[in-house]
């Protein structure tokens, strides 16, 4: 028997076992202080001390502080299973922290018991991030339990703070510590399509933008006395999102194609219709085509605001929320070659890379200067009410990862 056909025999006889991991897991509310959690403290010790009972033995630590959490640390967690040659290692990355359940009422069970239904696990954080996490635990104990020494080392890396924006993760890690390689292959389980034929590699850049308008109140019948803040904030808006044909650039890469300049959230503004507001406040999500820098999105943006203030006699401020810029792992890195390869081995599909609109984990890792992609079979139910995981999605995706690691 085929070395990946004895590893994907036994992650198929464990799917118990992986079920029992899913039920440990949603049962801590793994939830960021800004979520109104306690961070992923008691869930990272839980995972811990299951691991040594299956038979892992090698775990390191990167604990971030953080007061605002009563145990003053936010855990990132290492486990390793050395591997014929450790020059480039294999690294899968999952995330401990969920988000909130949101509307109670919505929920067919309770969001932290698993519920098993129709070949599905539905709770809390099945999909975001624990099949991606369990399916890479027992791709790694695979080998352990059937006595294969890997190709290359495997590092299992379970971070914190994924959802509110890796201060105290990946971030975190990148900026205090040397763990990476640039010749590693680092996967991570974290999005994907239900075929699993889709390898994410780039991500558009992102902007955020928070701009108030100020201009003069006055009485909704004597407009011509006050300085309408909410009408050149609403020609400001539609300035902006004409940059989509400034910035016109195509990438076939990315769906949709083009870069995207759109107005989203309002701030109230009178509480009366007959007000003319002298002060308005809207927000930009800007999404860039990499090809272009957001310098260049900056300084237009900047001459247009220019011309917007002098047309209606206004002051306009803007801060930027967010703003990430992002790197593209190569189409032809051997990341990106070895896994489709694995893929295709154990789905029996063509993966194809695909860029994405969304920010992700994988952006802090192409910064700093490691090929790094995003990738999983999944229903993408994340953040849902009864969101769910597929037991069958996470059984190949383990399979796929031990196939990477036994061939690579």
């Amino acid at each position: 028997m085929k070395t990946s056909e004895t590893l994907t025999s036994f992650i198929r006889e464990q799917v118990p076992g992986m079920i029992s991991m899913q039920k440990l897991l949603t049962a801590i509310p793994a939830m960021a202080p800004e979520s109104g959690g306690e961070g992923e403290l008691a869930k990272c010790e839980a995972l811990i001390r299951t691991l040594r009972e299956i038979g892992f033995t090698d775990f390191e630590r990167y604990d971030a502080p953080d007061r605002r959490v009563p145990s003053g640390i936010r855990p990132n967690l290492v486990v390793t299973v050395p591997g014929v040659d450790d020059s480039t290692r294999i690294w899968f990355m999952s995330h401990l922290d969920v988000v909130p359940p949101g509307d109670l009422e919505k929920w067919t069970s309770d969001p932290w018991t698993v519920t098993e239904r129709d070949g599905m696990l539905i709770g809390r954080g099945v999909e975001d991030n624990q099949q991606g996490l369990v399916a890479s635990v027992f791709a790694a104990l695979s080998f352990i339990k059937t006595g294969t020494r890997p190709a290359h080392t495997i590092k299992l890396l379970f971070i914190a703070d994924e959802e509110v924006g890796s201060a105290y993760g990946i971030q975190y890690i990148l900026r205090e510590h040397t763990i990476f390689k640039p010749s590693d292959l680092i996967i991570i389980p974290d999005g994907g399509d239900p075929l699993g034929e889709t390898i994410e590699i780039a991500e558009k850049n992102l902007l955020w933008l928070r701009i108030k308008t100020q201009g003069k109140q006055t009485h909704g019948s004597r407009p011509d006395e006050g300085i309408n803040a909410h009408l050149a904030a609403c020609d400001l808006a539609l300035r902006l999102n004409n940059l989509e044909s400034v910035f016109d650039r195509r990438d076939p890469l990315f769906e949709p194609d083009r870069s995207t300049f759109q107005p989203t959230k309002k701030e109230a503004n009178v509480p009366n219709i007959n007000t003319i507001p002298g002060e308005d406040v809207f927000y930009m999500d800007c999404r860039i085509l990499p090809s272009y820098t957001l310098e260049e999105v900056r300084a237009e943006m900047t001459g247009i605001i220019r011309e917007t203030e002098k047309k209606h006699g206004v002051t306009i401020n803007w801060t930027e929320e967010q703003a990430v810029e992002s790197r593209a792992t190569p189409e032809d890195a051997p990341v990106v070659k070895k896994l489709a390869e694995a893929i295709s081995d154990i789905l029996g599909v063509t993966a194809r890379p695909i860029g994405v609109g969304g920010g992700t984990v994988g952006a802090y890792l192409r910064n700093a200067g490691y090929n790094a992609v995003v990738w999983s079979r999944m229903e993408e139910t994340a953040h849902q009410p009864d969101e769910c995981c597929l037991v069958e999605n996470m059984v190949m995706e383990a399979c796929v990862m031990a196939s990477l690691c036994a061939e690579t």
